[in-house]
């Protein structure tokens, strides 16, 4: 890699690493470690081809969707999730409900499936509209509709709790984080 290529690639790197890291943990199922593997490995893919990408961005995005699509088809699941560090430090008082609502969202969505859990991603999380989802799972769009409603309803049974909550809970989470009032319908 040429000099000023190495140098654009570390700087997209550094700019947008930290927002692709949340999608990849979050089509993981809330797994650190595999999602930081998962955006590794897409990272060496872009930068033997980053010359020759126009869209960066767009590029490492379809290779995280194509690389889950990929990992839940060998069929091939984990039963256990190792843990390094310790759970963390208790919240402050006043983001303990948001903090709560995030741990019960990530904990709903590790129990989809991996296909149940791309397509919420796709379609709440990167607010991607359903032929887009398709395309990038190489499905139909009914296809995508039928697994975005059993996945919602999955949802509501693994957590019912978040079924209580309004809009305005919802407006205590952070921008781009899952949000009750985004996973229903």
């Amino acid at each position: 890699m040429k000099a000023e290529g190495l140098e654009g690639f570390r700087d997209f790197v550094d700019s947008r690493s930290s927002a692709l890291l949340k999608t990849a943990v979050l089509l993981c199922g809330g797994d650190r470690y595999a999602g930081e593997d998962l955006l590794q490995n897409a990272l060496v893919k872009v930068a033997g081809r980053w010359q020759r990408i126009d869209e960066p961005e767009a590029y490492v995005r379809r290779i995280l969707y194509r690389q889950q699509v990929s990992r839940w088809r060998l069929k091939w699941r984990r039963r256990e999730v190792s843990v390094a560090e310790p759970p963390e430090a208790a919240a402050a008082p006043d983001a303990a409900s948001a903090a709560e609502l995030r741990l019960v969202m990530r904990e709903a969505l590790s129990r989809l499936t991996a296909r149940q859990r791309t397509v919420l991603v796709l379609r709440y999380f990167e607010d991607l509209p359903e032929a887009d989802v398709a395309r990038l799972l190489g499905c139909s769009v009914g296809t995508v509709r039928s697994t975005t409603h059993r996945s919602l309803a999955r949802l509501r049974v693994l957590a019912p709790e978040l079924a209580a909550l309004g809009p305005a809970d919802a407006e205590e989470l952070p921008s781009r984080d899952f949000s009750p009032a985004e996973v229903r319908p």
